[in-house]
């Protein structure tokens, strides 16, 4: 047998056995696939006069503009997955059941899933609010990071993660502030990321706002620690909760209870950069 046709022979062999070889995720890559032309073929659709009333006079054809495109994100919203590993959240998002998702998913060891075009809205924030908005999901990047709740992040999940949010804010132009984390946005229903989470390491990067030094602040007469959660996007409805989550974000603590001094200073100097 010559070499060329036992090279050949290999190669046949070879991909005989990769095209017999279960690829994991093959039946919800193929859903994923399906759902995405079915969008496709809803936004192609010439729309229906069905939000028309009968006071509205119509023209006789439709007109469509030629000036539009994709929405674009706007807000990072950033979680600890909560589960027992990355494999589990992965599959977690590619089951029905579930009905959870988030754009982006970050191993301890730095691999970075990318589950969801960007351009499209993932079920991630839930019931939440921050500023005015109160469907995150329809403006935001969810990104969820492998973390029981309780562990410290990884340096190569943190490495991933700046080179991650450098790209976002680049592509779509996110405003610095834009940066948070979801129990920033959901209060009463969630911790993460947890207090492990290094916002400041985030913000000196570029990703987030960071208080400046307190030393000799005075804080004035009549200040409003209400007021100023509700400049910086807090939902205030729940007071504590919105307090306990600036807790988590800016002091790295979890604990409830009214703002103590030093950390009305931290609340009025953080404040000043959202007015």
């Amino acid at each position: 047998m010559s070499f060329s046709i036992r090279i050949s022979l290999a190669f046949i062999v070879a991909a005989t056995v990769y095209s017999c070889t279960p690829k994991p995720f093959a039946a919800s890559n193929k859903q994923y696939k399906k759902q995405v032309k079915q969008l496709a073929k809803t936004i192609s659709k010439i729309p229906k006069d069905s939000l028309m009333s009968d006071s509205m006079k119509l023209p006789e054809n439709w007109v469509g503009t030629i000036n539009y495109g994709l929405r674009k994100p706007n807000i990072v919203i950033i979680h600890h997955t909560a589960q027992k590993n990355c494999e589990e959240t992965v599959q977690s998002f590619t089951i029905n059941k579930s009905q959870v998702s988030a754009h982006y998913v970050i191993c301890k060891d730095g691999t970075l899933f990318h589950m969801l075009n960007d351009y499209l809205r993932a079920w991630h924030a839930g019931v939440s609010k921050w500023g005015t908005q109160s469907d995150i999901n329809s403006s935001s990047i969810g990104i969820e990071i492998d973390n029981n709740g309780n562990e410290v992040f990884s340096e190569a999940q943190l490495n991933c993660l700046l080179g991650l949010l450098t790209n976002l804010k680049k592509t779509y132009n996110i405003p610095t502030a834009n940066f948070i984390g979801h129990s920033e946005i959901a209060p009463t229903r969630k911790v993460d990321p947890n207090v492990n989470f290094p916002w400041k390491r985030l913000a000196e990067n570029g990703f987030g706002n960071w208080y400046d030094d307190t030393t000799g602040i005075e804080i004035p007469d009549g200040f409003n620690t209400t007021y100023a959660l509700r400049i910086i996007g807090y939902d205030i409805h729940n007071l504590p909760a919105a307090t306990q989550s600036f807790r988590r974000h800016f002091l790295s603590v979890d604990q409830p209870g009214e703002f103590t001094e030093p950390e009305k200073k931290v609340l009025f100097t953080l404040m000043k950069k959202y007015l």
